[in-house]
């Protein structure tokens, strides 16, 4: 059975730093891309950074190049976002998703996690 689970999300202060994991069941994730997606409050979800299989990194959004790395640890078969410098703007619930290459488009997903919640505020 397929799985991606989410954590790492939280409160926490402009300036401010968090490191979201996803953990992949029921898949080795070396044969997979692996997306990380956000959707704030009244908004639709959007595309933050992928990891593809042979690990090449691509940005959508350009507001967090520079402050955005996404990294795989495959002994734990888990994905990594690593947010520094993290803005109110950042707030959303932050998703991972499993495709067979990276895609800014959501439908070239096929399974998805719960998602982690992230608010930054003072």
């Amino acid at each position: 059975q397929v799985q991606l689970v989410e954590s790492g999300g939280g409160l926490v202060q402009p300036g401010g730093s968090l490191r979201l994991s996803c953990a992949a069941s029921g898949f080795t994730l070396d044969y997979y891309a692996i997306g990380w997606f956000r959707q704030a409050p009244g908004k639709e979800r959007e595309g933050v950074l992928c990891l593809s299989s042979s690990d090449g990194s691509t940005y959508y959004t350009d507001s967090v190049k520079g402050r955005f790395t996404i990294s795989r640890d495959n002994s734990k078969n888990t994905v990594y976002l690593q947010m520094n410098s993290l803005k109110p703007e950042d707030t959303a619930v932050y998703h991972c998703a499993r495709g067979s290459s990276c895609s800014y488009y959501l439908y070239e997903y096929d399974y998805w996690g719960q998602g982690t919640q992230v608010t930054v505020s003072s």
